[in-house]
């Protein structure tokens, strides 16, 4: 069964690949992802104040005062605790070239230009294969609008797609008021790819010491559903090219998001409760599904769940709206709780 897929302009085997995650530090952990399918090495981000720190030297300055601006600087980490510097992380991905035959995805942290530009050469000079810019935000200021927090974005994509030559994604949270026009705008600035969605990890408290503590869960099949419906939004309608990350656990996540109109599946959770093997797996599993249901490759199913197909995809998502609360039960909503049966 042919389960090739094209994403951000590269040929791949199959839309399995593996999500931006430190297991790409591991030469043999990713020789292992390799070996059980997946497509595309994606690395994990290299942030703005790693960038920064390496050329003002704030991270030095940050352990210098630590003690006096504890509570303020107490989220960052010292420059040891980096898994990666940014030298030791282009030095990876020159490793990681050479290790695999599959394409190396790098990927970027930052809200501002920082040292952008100058890494994105840096990056595409090392040999990665595409870059997926991460632009994680929490808009925080009273003052400042949404649109200047878009174009911030868009400021920085501009950037570096005029920059570098291979193709760039950018990874969103889904938290913009009009998302699928600010996907448009991303593509008219030089975006060749999105990747729905960021996960925000979100502090606790701890009671007993009455502060914020940083906390990180991994991800389960309900996160999915709002993947599913922003691809299925957006599939078609753009020349974008779609990756899914998040909430992907099973065959049959995998096969909705491509339902929906993924071109890439990236997965992390998984990989990290069941090791990569869980790709062969669900890569498997794929095959077997498209060849009972007569699909003769897996681009033939791509995007067919999409509202392409819809005259007013608004109008159909009102009214799905109000038939999930009009016919909503108890019972129904025990029968779809995961390991329960009636």
């Amino acid at each position: 069964m042919d389960i090739s897929t094209h994403y951000l302009g590269l040929k791949l085997s199959s839309p399995l690949m593996n999500g931006a995650a430190p297991m790409c530090d591991d030469l043999d952990m990713v020789k292992q992802l390799e070996d059980a399918g997946s497509s595309a090495i994606v690395m994990h981000s290299l942030f703005e104040e790693q960038i920064a720190g390496e050329q003002l030297a704030s991270i030095y300055l940050m352990e210098v005062y630590a003690d006096a601006y504890a509570e303020a600087l107490s989220y960052f980490p010292k420059s040891d605790e980096y898994r990666l510097g940014p030298d030791q992380y282009l030095e990876q991905i020159r490793k990681i070239k050479k290790a695999v035959a599959v394409p190396v995805i790098a990927s970027l942290n930052g809200t501002t230009i920082g040292g952008w530009i100058e890494y994105a050469k840096l990056i595409e000079q090392a040999g990665a294969d595409a870059l997926e810019l991460n632009v994680y935000e929490l808009a925080t200021d009273p003052q400042e609008t949404g649109g200047a927090v878009e174009q911030r974005a868009l400021d920085i994509l501009r950037w570096i797609t005029e920059s570098v030559k291979i193709p760039v994604s950018v990874k969103l949270s889904p938290f913009f008021s009009s998302l699928a026009n600010f996907a448009a705008q991303l593509q008219s600035y030089g975006a060749k790819g999105v990747v729905m969605f960021n996960r925000f990890y979100q502090p606790d408290i701890d009671l007993e010491n009455q502060e914020a503590i940083p906390s990180l869960k991994l991800s389960d099949s309900s996160e999915l559903l709002l993947r599913l419906r922003w691809l299925a939004i957006l599939s078609k309608r753009m020349e974008l090219s779609l990756a899914c990350s998040g909430g992907v656990h099973s065959t049959a996540d995998a096969l909705k998001a491509v339902m929906c109109g993924a071109h890439a599946v990236q997965l992390v959770s998984a990989i990290l409760r069941h090791g990569p093997t869980v790709l062969e797996t669900i890569r498997e599993g794929m095959s077997r599904w498209l060849e009972e249901n007569e699909f003769t490759s897996l681009r033939q199913m791509q995007g067919s769940m999409s509202l392409i197909r819809c005259p007013d995809p608004k109008a159909f998502e009102r009214a799905n709206y109000m038939r999930a609360l009009q016919t909503w039960r108890p019972d129904l909503e025990i029968r779809t709780q995961p390991g329960l049966q009636i």
